[in-house]
């Protein structure tokens, strides 16, 4: 539950630029996909793979490393999981195999997987439950997001996949902001045990999850095919494209920032089920709405996708009280990456029809996460 309590700012500061560092290889993966169609002849199909594999191995063991933390302290992480997440997608672009590019992708989710949950509660306790910080701490992932796209496309599109190893220096920084980050975010130990009690309410955690299950459907079908979508619909080049999925990371981080003095206002629930209803109709402007207007609707529905998310966060914590970790690795992890799977789908379908077609199904799963969240309650304190 929040409290009345100003968090420290610098410890909070640290650990978004750190998340922004870590955020970067996971948008930079939906970003490499275009170059891999483009220089290597992928499908659609076998494109989507790979962002599959990126997502699938994090979504599994993403869980197991909140469990861990539950039970130890693993500040450690936060430094290697960086290291580790930047080193494979670095490789990506190495050699010419399908294989081994799917092999150092899923070591780059594995990265990805080790650092949320340990990030997650290192912040939810140096923010004292506020709304507005941790709003802030997920501010930072977004703006990786943002800036995946224009950084690969500044390396990749200069000097091809075989420059990819140029993507590790967002890896080199965040962990070094990582370690900056942890010598200031220690929090009293009395402090950080009246943080866990409360009766864990595991009904209401999975219908939250069922419904970021749904938002994450939405969010990675877009993000891995905006880009070459807003090509068709648009009638231009790569730059629209790349525009495209820029505007969707980009409005992200707007959101996420209104999201949480949205939840101070108005209630955290009122505004998450607000922001589905928002994402459905946006979705339908990007699918049915051609040429330049698609670019507003990108925004829209990237604002609906993101306003909620730090949201989704701290409810989690907040109706797993005793599982911090484990609801920040189910939150940030295994939910967010299940929409992976349905990556995979949607590049068959495209294949087989138009992507239009392909995407048109985006458009009812939010109405299905609305469902979902309309008989939650707001967490006991």
């Amino acid at each position: 539950m929040p409290t009345n309590q100003t968090p420290p700012t610098r410890p909070i500061t640290l650990l978004s630029l750190g998340h922004a560092c870590v955020d970067v290889y996971q948008g930079a993966v939906a970003a490499l996909v275009p170059f891999f169609v483009a220089e290597r002849a992928y499908t659609y199909a076998a494109a989507s793979g790979i962002v599959l594999a990126a997502s699938l191995l994090s979504s599994v063991v993403q869980p197991l490393f909140g469990a861990l933390t539950d039970r130890w302290a693993m500040p450690w992480l936060l430094p290697v999981s960086t290291l580790v997440a930047g080193a494979g997608v670095a490789l990506a672009g190495v050699g010419d195999s399908y294989v081994l590019t799917l092999v150092v992708v899923a070591v780059s989710g594995i990265g990805v997987a080790a650092y949320h949950p340990e990030a997650a509660r290192v912040a939810r306790r140096a923010s004292r439950g506020s709304h507005t910080a941790m709003g802030w701490f997920s501010l930072g992932g977004n703006l990786g997001f943002a800036a995946a796209p224009l950084m690969v496309a500044a390396v990749i599109a200069t000097g091809g996949l075989h420059a990819s190893p140029l993507l590790a220096v967002p890896a080199l920084a965040g962990a070094t902001l990582c370690v900056a980050a942890l010598r200031g975010a220690t929090v009293p130990a009395a402090e950080a045990a009246a943080a866990r009690k409360g009766r864990d309410r595991w009904a209401s955690f999975a219908k939250l999850s069922g419904a970021i299950v749904c938002r994450s459907i939405v969010f990675v079908g877009l993000s891995a095919f905006i880009s070459l979508y807003a090509r068709q619909r648009t009638g231009g080049g790569d730059l629209s494209g790349t525009a495209a999925l820029f505007v969707l990371y980009l409005g992200g981080a707007v959101g996420t920032v209104i999201g949480g003095t949205l939840a101070t206002r108005f209630g955290r629930l009122a505004v998450v089920r607000w922001s589905y209803a928002l994402t459905g109709l946006a979705v339908a402007g990007v699918v049915f709405v051609p040429g330049p207007p698609l670019y507003l609707f990108v925004a829209l529905a990237s604002a609906g996708l993101y306003v909620p998310f730090s949201l989704h966060i701290t409810l989690a914590q907040d109706y797993l009280p005793q599982r911090v970790g484990t609801a920040g690795g189910v939150t940030l992890g295994l939910t967010v990456s299940v929409g992976g799977v349905a990556s995979p789908l949607i590049g068959v379908l495209a294949d087989a029809t138009s992507l239009q077609t392909a995407l048109a199904p985006l458009i009812a799963v939010p109405a299905l996460g609305w469902l979902l969240l309309r008989t939650l309650t707001e967490p006991e304190p």
